[in-house]
C-alpha cells in the first residue's frame, strides 16, 4: 500500500470462486488492510461484510487504498 500498487487475486476460469479461503487468509488481511486506511473487496462487496457459508469459501480479493480499489470496482462493474 506504501508504493501504489495494488494486490489483486481474481477469479479464474480453473477458480471460479477465487482462490484465497475467506476465513483463514481473506478476512485477517483485510482486518489489517482495513486499520492501515486501506480497501479491501471481492470486487463487489467489503470483505468483512461477507458472510460465510462454507468453512472453507473462497473468494476474490482485491486491496489497496481507497482510490485504488474503488477505481477498480468501477472497472468491474462494467465488464
Amino acid at each position: 500500500m506504501l508504493k501504489g500498487d495494488i494486490y489483486l487475486y481474481p477469479n479464474s476460469t480453473e477458480n471460479k470462486e477465487g482462490k484465497l479461503r475467506l476465513l483463514y487468509e481473506a478476512n485477517p488481511i483485510a482486518f489489517i488492510a482495513e486499520q492501515a486506511g486501506g480497501k479491501v473487496t471481492n470486487g463487489h462487496t467489503r470483505i468483512l461484510n461477507i458472510l460465510p457459508t462454507d468453512i472453507h469459501q473462497r473468494i476474490p480479493f482485491y486491496y489497496e487504498n481507497t482510490e485504488m480499489v474503488e477505481k477498480l470496482e468501477s472497472f468491474l462493474l462494467n465488464e
